[in-house]
């Protein structure tokens, strides 16, 4: 007997399980099957044919997305004292320059989305690695979130229109949210085009065979629908 709830399985008769579809047919499905009764994240998932054990086939950064997350973005900035107006004045929701801030983190506390840091603060909060790195929060060079404090500006007003991290997990795969199951299907076909630009471009030179094996969306509530991987390799960036 099914494990699935009736919302899910009545979702899930709506989507033909052998079948490739399109990045736009996948999309307009994704809306109509999503049973959520908030509005829901539409979830990017992707089977990478790299060996994630190998240093030469790891692909890690940040995407820009045309429209946003839709949602309001806190930002945590890690600042020296110099920093501390700067960050401030570019937006930053909550500013981390002394012991005290660090240990609100060490108790627990990971309630925000993006954190930045300027290099001389990254020994202290190398320290937190344990915490924000198994939640993905950890500021790092190779994603663009240390950097000096003359560039807190810019990266903070990255972060809050709408910025997604993407990398390749231990069991080679890559998973991200594009928008709102409440975007138009165009806006969500933008965001989605601008993350799969990135992923063509940074194809590792050492990658054998074949480089992008499966393509799934789904709603946060809701079946996924898989989409054809060569046609979304194949989607161009409006951003």
């Amino acid at each position: 007997m099914s494990r699935r709830g009736k919302k899910y399985l009545d979702a899930a008769q709506k989507v033909e399980r052998k079948k490739t579809y399109s990045p736009e047919e996948a999309l307009k499905l994704v809306q109509e099957v999503s049973y959520a009764n908030f509005d829901a994240t539409v979830e990017l998932h992707l089977r990478m044919g790299l060996d994630p054990r190998r240093s030469d086939q790891q692909i890690r950064g940040i995407v820009r997305l045309p429209h946003g997350l839709g949602k309001s973005v806190h930002v945590v900035v890690f600042a020296t004292a110099d920093a501390v107006q700067i960050a401030k004045d570019a937006g930053a929701d909550t500013i981390i320059s002394d012991d005290e801030g660090l240990k609100r983190i060490m108790d627990g506390w990971t309630d925000f989305d993006v954190s930045i840091a300027v290099p001389a603060m990254m020994p202290k909060v190398g320290r937190l690695g344990r915490i924000l790195g198994r939640k993905g929060l950890m500021p790092n060079p190779k994603t663009g979130t240390v950097v000096q404090a003359d560039d807190l500006p810019r990266v903070i007003q990255e972060a809050k229109a709408g910025r997604v991290e993407y990398r390749l997990d231990r069991t080679g795969n890559i998973h991200c949210a594009i928008g709102k199951v409440s975007f138009s299907t165009k806006q969500l076909l933008d965001n989605l085009a601008a993350i799969m630009a990135t992923i063509r471009r940074v194809k590792p030179s050492g990658s054998k065979g074949i480089y992008l094996k499966r393509v799934t969306l789904a709603p946060s509530m809701g079946p996924g629908i898989t989409v054809d991987p060569a046609e979304a390799l194949e989607m161009e960036s409006a951003a």
